[in-house]
């Protein structure tokens, strides 16, 4: 399929892609939910016109991205983040249809110029998460995310339309269940006042086996006890197991066992095999010793543990053949860097129809343009 391309290459396929957003559009529709692509987790605007069909928008965490969402998604434009910036907030609530604050101070900071331009929200800490790595949870100890019921101030609500919570990373219904009953003990009272609810990310809708139906029954269990808007703000789901990144064999070594060296970079172009860690799917391969033929799998930069994982294949690698890393488009063109000066993987797009398109090629000037 992917015999003649330049590597490394992200290639996402346009088949799979909406076969996600069917499965997204289909909660929509039965649960009268409204859902924003998160850009932290899927950018690939060269796709936006499928995006765009069945989505509602984007959800931003700055001006970048906010940008973004209005320059190639448009739709429904929700701005977060940690904290804002005074030189660009004013260009963030002409960009953004909601804005969410992360505490009571900034939203006191901002609050006249906002409440003017934009749905105002707060973002609340649940404190309860069962998020499967302590890096990625919201709700962790001392987390910086959010406005707990200890520091919650019910006479600073004036104005404020909306709460958002995420506390969710790649987790199922039953974990969002138990976070929702967590945020409607604590912040019940306050949620019949409000215009919208945003239920965040994290939710792996698109994940064989989740269980799309109680999701919708929580959706329009909760509407109907408060009445709110309700919104989800999924990137990953979008992006689930619709692309690949394509790598090449540079040459095979031996110290203990046989290595291949690779032109794609955990370090740089998969940064969560690390960061999380996990270990990637490569087409056709298993476990060390369970095929014929054992490979350590490593990146072609200076960093010692640059690798990707010990596999085996049925048939020895050949310098110059393609290794194929599974389900390698969301969260890794937005992470991506140019350590070591390493090429950036081409971005292309395998079409329903069949037809393969290198949307954009990275250069010498994209590396040089981020020193």
């Amino acid at each position: 399929m992917y015999k003649n391309i330049q590597t490394p290459c992200y290639v996402c396929e346009e088949e799979l892609l909406e076969k996600n957003l069917k499965t997204i559009q289909y909660v929509k529709q039965k649960s009268g939910a409204k859902v924003l692509l998160a850009l932290k987790g899927f950018a690939f605007y060269h796709l936006e016109p499928l995006v765009s069909n069945y989505l509602d928008g984007c959800c931003a965490s700055g001006l970048w991205e906010a940008k973004l969402s209005k320059e190639e998604f448009g739709g429904e434009t929700h701005t977060y983040s940690p904290a804002f910036k005074d030189d660009e907030i004013d260009e963030i609530l002409d960009i953004s249809n909601h804005i969410v604050f992360n505490s009571f101070a900034q939203w006191q900071k901002y609050r006249q110029k906002a409440s003017a331009k934009a749905s105002c929200g707060l973002r609340i800490n649940p404190e309860i998460s069962s998020a499967p790595v302590e890096l990625y949870n919201p709700c962790g100890l001392y987390s910086r995310f959010g406005i707990t019921k200890k520091e919650f101030k019910p006479e600073l609500l004036d104005g404020i339309e909306g709460f958002h919570f995420h506390a969710l990373c790649e987790q199922g219904v039953d974990e969002l269940e138990e976070v929702l009953n967590g945020f409607e003990s604590k912040f019940g009272e306050y949620l019949k006042d409000l215009k919208w609810v945003n239920f965040g990310g994290g939710h792996h809708i698109t994940k064989d086996g989740y269980d799309v139906e109680k999701l919708i029954k929580l959706i329009v269990d909760f509407k109907k006890r408060y009445g709110a808007e309700v919104y989800l703000e999924p990137g990953e789901a979008v992006g689930w197991k619709c692309g690949v990144l394509v790598s090449s064999v540079l040459d095979i070594v031996h110290n203990g066992m046989d290595i291949a060296v690779l032109d794609a970079s955990s370090e740089a172009h998969m940064p969560d095999t690390l960061a999380m860690p996990y270990r990637a799917q490569v087409r056709g391969a298993d476990k060390i010793g369970v095929k014929r033929y054992s490979y350590k799998l490593t990146g072609n930069s200076c960093l010692s543990g640059d690798i990707m994982g010990d596999y085996s294949f049925d048939e020895p690698l050949k310098i110059g053949e393609h290794v194929i890393f599974e389900d390698q488009i969301h969260y890794t063109i937005v992470k991506n860097t140019t350590f070591n000066g390493i090429k950036l993987p081409n971005l292309a797009i395998m079409k329903k129809n069949g037809e393969f398109e290198v949307v954009k090629e990275f250069t010498y000037e994209d590396y040089k343009s981020r020193n």
